[in-house]
């Protein structure tokens, strides 16, 4: 018997999915478009929604309308939304906007190559503009208790990524939060291109607990090479119960090469309410969305349990 009774399900299809899909042609998914599924979303009894990016027009142009999908954004009972941002200057409009739930948290990446790529800064520099956006959540009263990882299990251009350099990066995350007098309550481990395997996936948690027994993991799973539902499954048996997903398995990374989108959130309902791990999603109107998000990107997309209900 698997020792999660329920699951916590992050939704990140509509920042992550319309992100990647509008990679080249940047008014393909409409803002209405973008805000309609959102709204759908809202209807499933999921709790967290990730919306958009606030991150530069320039280098991200299908993300240029962050502000606009905002301000269309209707707020609905027990759902939280939230979006993200990699600098000072994108915290800094994510706090303007004044609709998201903002979570104070320090962010570190496994693989410089693919930092100099998705954030165009090296270790070095992240350092600087992590303790950056620390002073920012500071001067707001924002506590900080939380990290996160990119690259975690594995890299496009670096191959394989050393467990010593993951738990020495979660030993930084933790240094960075005790300068501010905080304390590191969670870590989210993203496999951003999908190289983990499931008994990677043990491995990583089983050294992150010994070393940091009272450090809530959540994962953030893609399934570029087929593994990623393999991965959910061997991250409940070691008692995981954070999970971020998207709805129809939209999205992927645009900066590092082929990378799919997260586990579907429909398949992961799916599977978690079958073994009786509750979700708390209704999981027909939860298919239904992931329908719409097929019918708005214009293309069948990865989910297996939205294509037999």
């Amino acid at each position: 018997m698997l020792p999660v009774k329920s699951v916590e399900l992050i939704e990140v299809g509509p920042r992550e999915g319309f992100q990647f899909e509008g990679i080249g042609a940047p008014d393909k998914i409409s803002t209405e478009n973008k805000v309609r599924l959102v709204h759908a979303l809202a209807e499933t009894g999921l709790k967290t929604i990730q919306v958009t990016s606030f991150v530069s027009p320039k280098a991200v142009p299908q993300m240029a309308d962050a502000e606009r999908v905002t301000e269309l954004l209707e707020p609905r009972p027990g759902v939280t939304y939230t979006a993200i941002y990699l600098n000072d200057k994108g915290l800094e409009r994510a706090l303007a906007a004044g609709k998201y739930a903002i979570e104070g948290h320090v962010s570190l990446t496994a693989s410089e190559t693919f930092s100099l790529r998705n954030q165009r800064r090296t270790f070095a520099e992240d350092l600087v503009m992590q303790r950056r956006q620390l002073a920012i959540y500071q001067a707001h009263g924002i506590p900080v208790r939380r990290g996160s990882m990119m690259a975690a299990f594995g890299c496009n251009y670096e191959g394989d990524i050393p467990l010593q350099r993951v738990l020495d990066l979660i030993e930084t995350m933790h240094e960075l939060v005790g300068e501010i007098g905080e304390r590191l309550e969670l870590v989210s481990l993203a496999d951003t291109m999908g190289w983990a395997d499931p008994e990677q996936i043990k491995r990583t948690i089983g050294a992150v607990r010994e070393r940091w027994p009272d450090l809530e993991i959540q994962l953030h799973l893609h399934d570029t090479r087929g593994t990623g539902m393999a991965n959910v499954y061997a991250a409940l048996e070691m008692g995981v119960r954070r999970f971020d997903t998207s709805v129809g398995g939209l999205g992927g990374c645009p900066f590092a090469g082929v990378a799919a989108g997260n586990v579907p959130t429909e398949d992961v309902v799916f599977m978690c309410e079958r073994m009786g791990i509750e979700t708390g999603v209704d999981l027909k109107k939860l298919v239904a969305c992931a329908k719409l998000a097929e019918e708005i990107v214009g293309h069948p997309l990865p989910s297996r349990v939205a294509h037999v209900m």
